[in-house]
Order: C-alpha cells, then structure tokens, then sequence
C-alpha cells in the first residue's frame, strides 16, 4: 500500500480492534496535514470544476485523491482509502429515485406515488444510477490499481431507503395504514440490498478485506456500517415492527458490523439493538453540529454497548486539542483501550504527533473502571 508504513500492523490492529482484543492504545484515527498545506486546500488545477467532475470523473476523483495523500501523513490506524460515494443511501437512487448533486450534499429525489402501482424493489444491474456508479468504480479501480483501497459505498438499507423513495411523511403514514405493504417493501429492500453490495465489493475487496467511506473502518471480509436513522421518528414498537428483522438479516451476510446511532431521538432503540448479534460496534452522532461523542451525557449509549458486548467508535471533534486530550482522558480511563476507535479529524502534523505520542504514553492498556 502507498502512502501508509505500517499498513500490515493496521490491519491487525484492526482485526483485534473487531475482536475486542487490540493491545496497547485504543485504535486511532489520526491524519497530520504536512507542513506548509494547513489549513488543507486543494489547489485550482487539482480541484473539480463543477458537480459532474466532483462526483462523476474517475481521473478527477483519483487526481484529488492523490494529492490529499501527498499532503497528509496516515498516522495510528488512518489509512488511505477512496471515497467514490454518490452520497448517503444510493441504493434508492438504484431502485428508482434520481439524485440532486450539491457540493456538499447529495439529495434522493422521492418517486413513489403510490406503493401500489410501484414495481417490485429489486436488483436492476441496468438501473442508470447504478451502471453509471459500477462504471465510475470500475474506472477509479484501474488508476489506484492496489496503491490502496477503494471503499464501499454509503448504501444505506430498510426503511431509510423507503423514506428516500416516498418521502419521510408519507411513508409515516403508510406505516400506520398500511402495515403489510411497508413490511413487504422493506424485506424487498433487504432482499436486493446485499446484491448490491457485493457488486460494489468486488472492486472494494482489498488484500482479504474491505474499507467502508466515511467511518474510516477496515476488516477482513465484508465491512459495512449498518444503520436507520428514521428510527429517530419511530416508536420502539414500530422500530421492532419495520426494522429489526432487516437490520439482523444484513447483518448474516457481513462480517464486521458498526451501527451508526443518529441522533438523541434514536437512542432509544439502543435495548433493541444491543439485541442484534451481527453488530460488533457501535458509532454514536449527536446530530447535526451537535457536540462530540466523549461528552458524559452519552454515557449511557456506551454503558449498554459495552454491557452488550460491543466495540466503541467514537469521534472527537469539540474544543481545541487540549480539549481533545482531556475529553478523551475520561473515555479512556472508564471504557478502556480495548475495542475503541478513536476518530480525530485531520490537523497539522505536529499536534497529530503531539496526540500519538500522548496516546502511547496514556491510553495503553488500560483496563477502564466500567
């Protein structure tokens, strides 16, 4: 692999990490922007032009990419992976819905009128949206070659699909009128999902495993983030009634698992979900700018993943780096360094050697007091 040392040590840092079983510090997201490129902007000849480049040029994609890495040092379990993502839940573009690029966002335009004129939700490898993204992975695959990873796209899976495909309020309703259609929709989602997957996963597959964007994860075999966050509007009877059977049939085909928790209104389904064998670790966000996951009031998300047998991923972000450290301390000292991903945003490099270094000499093998 370019661009990362001691990429065979990472790789079974986090096998143990899946495991709960990595020695030393707690596995560690932490990238150093080289000297002279902080605050990191690409350059005018390296930046894309418009949304269609952003997005849909293999070349672009790849040439941005390549610079990132030339200025950034990989540094814990950081390693480079390429993000050639159509956005949060394409797997609704996939089935029907046509996507809204933004240049920080992408939007899934609902298409469903009416379920009962709608066809059967199922693998269409001649869908536009899904031949235009195997096409643009097939193509990014043949300029990275193995220097690194592509990772598996942000799929999404059971009624978040739904909700992309219909609209958020009206599949409410149709959730309460409805039952047993929405129930057939969602096994139909769940059904093609894993379909879809493995397409992608035939480019993403890498040395025996698979990355997945956004997270910055990495396990042998199939790695996926799993997640609903329209549970945040559903009742935990409902969230039992539309979701839980999906979530534990994709988990069967993967073989490491991080549920993404989104935001205070899902915690709730957190009894339910420590259920759920297939899950190996969880991610907590607090939603949208709210603060990072080392705050205490969230400790009782981490309480029931740890008692459930769960691995830890959580993202460091409020404050300045003091902060970072001290905020971090307390993870730490009550969880443990066994089975926790600490996930740090990019910065210079001497504060990213600055926290590796304290990291070593703090956060190894400790034990925790939970």
């Amino acid at each position: 692999m370019q661009y990362k040392k001691d990429w065979e040590a990472t790789k079974q840092r986090f096998e143990d990490y899946w495991k709960g079983e990595n020695t030393g510090r707690p596995i560690m997201r932490v990238t150093g922007v080289k000297p002279g490129h902080y605050p990191f902007v690409m350059p005018p000849e390296i930046k894309s032009k418009d949304l269609d480049e952003k997005y849909m040029d293999p070349e672009s994609i790849v040439r941005r990419y390549r610079y990132y890495c030339d200025t950034h040092e990989f540094l814990g379990e950081s390693f480079p992976n390429l993000n050639a993502d159509f956005g949060p839940g394409s797997v609704a573009a996939y089935l029907g819905s046509d996507i809204t690029f933004q240049d920080n966002t992408v939007w899934f335009d609902s298409c469903v009128k009416d379920w009962a004129s709608y066809p059967e939700l199922k693998f269409d490898p001649e869908n536009k949206w899904f031949k235009k993204h195997i096409w643009l992975f097939d193509e990014c695959k043949k300029l990275i070659k193995d220097d690194f990873p592509i990772a598996i796209p942000d799929l999404m899976e059971n009624v978040d699909v739904l909700a992309s495909l219909r609209g958020a309020m009206d599949l409410l309703y149709d959730m309460i009128e409805d039952e047993d259609e929405i129930k057939k929709r969602v096994q139909q989602v769940t059904d093609c999902y894993q379909q879809y997957y493995d397409a992608f996963y035939k480019y993403a597959s890498y040395e025996g495993g698979s990355a997945y964007t956004v997270f910055q994860i990495f396990g042998s075999g199939k790695t996926q983030k799993l997640q609903c966050d329209f549970s945040a509007l559903l009742s935990p009877d409902y969230f039992k009634t539309f979701v839980m059977d999906s979530l534990k049939q994709a988990t069967l085909e993967l073989d490491h698992v991080l549920y993404h928790l989104d935001g205070p209104d899902a915690i709730k389904h957190m009894d339910d979900l420590m259920e759920v064998d297939g899950i190996d670790a969880l991610q907590w966000t607090s939603g949208d700018h709210g603060p990072d996951g080392t705050m205490e009031e969230w400790d009782v998300i981490y309480d029931k993943a740890r008692a459930a047998g769960k691995q830890l991923w959580v993202k460091v972000y409020t404050g300045e780096l003091k902060d970072w450290i001290r905020n971090t301390d307390r993870i730490v000292k009550k969880y443990g360094s066994k089975g926790l991903y600490l996930y740090f945003d990019d910065m210079p490099l001497d504060h990213a050697e600055e926290l590796m270094d304290y990291a070593e000499k703090n956060w190894s093998d400790v034990k925790g007091t939970f």
